[in-house]
């Protein structure tokens, strides 16, 4: 078969853009998500404009069960994954720890750590098996920094970072490549969930400079997984123009 690509959270944003841009580079693809609509309609169009063969798995990343069950369910040739990018992850509230919400916590940690680590500990030993692929996880730049209201997501994605880093040793005798892209601010749907539809507030966070686009970071995506065998971008951190660092922003 063609190269295949494993996307998790491929309904929405950068996931959404990253399976656009590898169909039109002819990369049969694997993608996730938990609305079910979404998947069919990104499945439907995927192979009707790019003529790729696509799979879509329907569960949430968060359940082990499902995670595994799905994935094992994959015909064999489909698991000759060559691409993983766990892209699944959320901020839910911003409000100051002593403050937080419990469920917001346990959402953030199931699906950015847990998560991440469920669907990669699946596929790595295929990778293995072959000595060959590459994984792509998306951090954020909240790794790097921490700011006010922002202690548990930031913490997740420090995980990230250091899973990241581990998984690159781990994997490194296979010939197994690890990416780890921390973004700065991206317009998505991810400031909506962080603020639960409040729009006001979502709309305030990109207010008075250009923040990236989901197309920015597939694009970066693209460019990390296409390079020649012997070259592996380990840790990129990415920013709109108008952005210094986690929590500095030139606004006009």
């Amino acid at each position: 078969m063609e190269k295949i690509v494993f996307i998790t959270g491929a309904t929405s944003g950068i996931g959404y853009y990253s399976a656009v841009e590898f169909a039109k580079l002819g990369y049969n693809l694997i993608i996730t998500g938990r609305r079910k609509n979404r998947l069919t309609e990104l499945e439907k169009e995927l192979k009707e404009k790019y003529n790729i063969k696509v799979i879509s798995l329907n569960f949430d990343v968060r359940v082990r069960e499902e995670v595994e069950k799905n994935i094992n369910s994959l015909p064999l040739e489909w698991r000759n994954i060559n691409i993983l990018i766990n892209n699944a992850g959320l901020a839910a509230g911003k409000e100051p720890i002593f403050e937080g919400d419990f469920r917001d916590w346990d959402q953030m940690i199931d699906t950015n750590i847990k998560g991440l680590l469920y669907v990669s500990r699946v596929i790595i030993p295929w990778m293995k098996e072959r000595e060959s692929g590459h994984i792509i996880n998306i951090c954020s730049i909240a790794a790097k920094e921490v700011y006010a209201g922002g202690a548990v997501y930031c913490a997740s994605k420090s995980a990230v970072d250091s899973i990241s880093q581990g998984m690159r040793i781990d994997c490194n005798p296979y010939k197994i490549k690890v990416t780890n892209i921390c973004p700065g601010a991206v317009e998505t749907e991810f400031s909506m969930v962080r603020f639960k539809g409040d729009k006001q507030k979502a709309d305030a966070t990109y207010k008075g400079y250009k923040p990236l686009t989901p197309e920015d970071i597939a694009n970066t995506i693209i460019y990390c997984a296409t390079l020649p065998n012997h070259v592996c971008i380990n840790d990129l951190v990415i920013t709109p123009t108008s952005q210094a660092n986690a929590t500095t922003f030139h606004r006009i």
